[in-house]
């Protein structure tokens, strides 16, 4: 596992996209902090850039770092979630602009699952994540089923978790509003 983080880091300094397994489904992975990189991104997923995405961190504490303000409600959320749980927070910073939704929010989604959480913090930065597919098309559930068209435009595929059995499932979405309103957008 060292020696593919260490790969994947590379990749990912050099503005590199990986294509890597999470804490949910594989996913589409760049530095979240870089314009280019997250263009491709868009590219790769024939994807609007108006459509946002999400991005992964390692620890709860790294969110105050992206979200100018971090809404009280939000901690307990982040502690007591039974399963991956991505909030999407309104004024998003320290990110790339073509990142930010129109509306100056961000999904984050802290990571528990081993592999992508060192590698979040190894990395040191925020990291994309999303679903490793063509836009319109459905979410592969393990590696088998990431269609070739988007294994031939990343620059690395992580060599660990490829043998693992369909089943893996998005993350639930929630939205905090400034004032603690949640909003269920994917349970």
């Amino acid at each position: 596992m060292n020696e593919e983080i260490k790969r994947a880091i590379e990749i990912l300094n050099k503005g590199g996209i990986i294509l890597y397994p999470t804490d949910t489904i594989w996913g589409l992975g760049c530095d979240a902090t870089n314009e280019e990189a997250v263009r491709r991104i868009y590219d790769i997923k024939r994807r609007s850039d108006s459509k946002a995405m999400l991005v992964l961190v390692d620890s709860a504490v790294k969110v105050d770092f992206y979200v100018s303000q971090v809404p009280e409600v939000a901690w307990d959320l982040i502690e007591l979630a039974a399963k991956p749980l991505t909030i999407i927070y309104d004024g998003a910073r320290n990110l790339a602009s073509n990142l930010i939704a129109e509306d100056g929010s961000i999904g984050i989604r802290v990571t528990n699952e081993k592999f992508s959480q060192t590698l979040c913090q190894r990395f040191r930065r925020a990291l994309v994540s999303t679903s490793a597919n063509l836009s319109g098309q459905p979410s592969p559930r393990c590696f088998a089923e990431i269609s070739e068209e988007i294994k031939q435009a990343v620059d690395y595929i992580v060599d660990f978790r490829r043998e693992e059995p369909a089943g893996a499932t998005p993350s639930s979405i929630i939205k905090l509003g400034n004032g603690g309103q949640i909003t269920i957008i994917r349970e």
